[in-house]
């Protein structure tokens, strides 16, 4: 009869992981995996039917401490419409000795509060002092859980969220209207007043065309960008690019899935060399980060195997030692 694995849905992962345990971790984490500690292929992703969807394959292994998994993740834009998330993801845990199964835990959450807790990180290490002035591109999970994570480094006196329809974007800065200073958190109309004279900005978009114009960024910023994660989607203007400081999680990643990064090369607007360094590096001490107040600093991150890998693991752990989650055998 085969082991029993643990059985964690999003209820079961949220009252465990938090951003307290897991910065630290992917801290870590990213640092190791930059120095070549760890052992991540690049995604496989497989286009699904007429509406552009995408299944994707994520495995990740650490030799030491052991651990082996994979995320097997979809976007599906159209699920909108059906009341479900546009992201989905399920996180397999396996023996690294024997290759069962250790655990299965629902990917949704990991996926949202990872993403938005390395962005934090590149905040933590790039940005030139503490951010006070926040701009959000996008109304969606992602804004609000990169809202959670930013305000986790410092109190916000500014917040302004823009997206497309004015439903979401003033929804959304009333459900969070005590992240920031009374009466700071507003929803604008444009995505330029949205990013006039921020300290920080972050996309979480859907776009496929820049929605974030370079004459709009002021000296000094820290621009995060999370979407626009396949080869012909961009969601930062070009020239912002090209003058900006570049990092990314992955530079093998970046290279050969940013549309940001990849369209850019082509163009001959940059070369490789314009991707600076790793975040794990910058993290590790082994690359510099920012190198004035004034210059712009870009972080693009694609998510990693690693990072999905580094949560889940926590999650496990802490889950087990919590007596949480369904233990079932196949």
């Amino acid at each position: 009869m085969a082991q029993p694995f643990l059985l964690l849905n999003e209820a079961d992962v949220r009252r465990v992981l938090t951003l307290d345990a897991l910065l630290p971790a992917l801290a870590e984490t990213l640092s190791r995996f930059s120095a070549g500690e760890l052992v991540q292929p690049q995604r496989s992703v497989l286009a699904v039917g007429p509406a552009a969807s995408f299944f994707g394959v994520m495995p990740a292994y650490s030799p030491a401490p052991p651990a082996l998994g994979a995320k097997l993740v979809t976007v599906v834009h159209a699920n909108a419409a059906r009341g479900l998330p546009s992201h989905l993801a399920t996180v397999l845990l396996l023996d690294p000795d024997t290759g069962a199964l250790l655990a299965l835990l629902d990917g949704r959450y990991i996926t949202e509060l990872r993403t938005a807790a390395v962005s934090a990180l590149s905040v933590r290490h790039l940005a030139a002092g503490p951010v006070r002035t926040l701009a959000l591109l996008g109304a969606g999970v992602q804004a609000q859980s990169h809202l959670h994570a930013l305000s986790h480094l410092g109190p916000l006196e500014e917040v302004r969220v823009w997206s497309p329809r004015q439903e979401s974007r003033e929804r959304f800065a009333r459900a969070h209207a005590a992240a920031a200073a009374p009466g700071r958190m507003r929803a604008v109309d444009s995505a330029e007043e949205a990013v006039q004279g921020a300290q920080a900005v972050v996309l979480a978009t859907a776009a496929t065309e820049p929605v974030l114009q370079d004459a709009w960024v002021a000296p000094g910023a820290h621009v995060v960008s999370v979407g626009a994660c396949r080869p012909a989607e961009r969601e930062l203007d070009p020239v912002l690019l090209a003058r900006s400081r570049l990092f990314v999680d992955s530079r093998t990643a970046a290279l050969a899935e940013s549309g940001d990064v990849v369209q850019g090369l082509r163009e001959g607007r940059f070369g490789p060399a314009h991707l600076r360094a790793e975040l794990g590096e910058v993290i590790g001490g082994r690359a510099p980060g920012r190198q004035s107040a004034e210059e712009v600093t870009v972080f693009k991150s694609l998510g990693l195997a690693v990072e999905d890998l580094c949560a889940a693991q926590l999650a496990y752990r802490l889950a087990r030692e919590r007596g949480l989650g369904q233990a079932l055998a196949l």
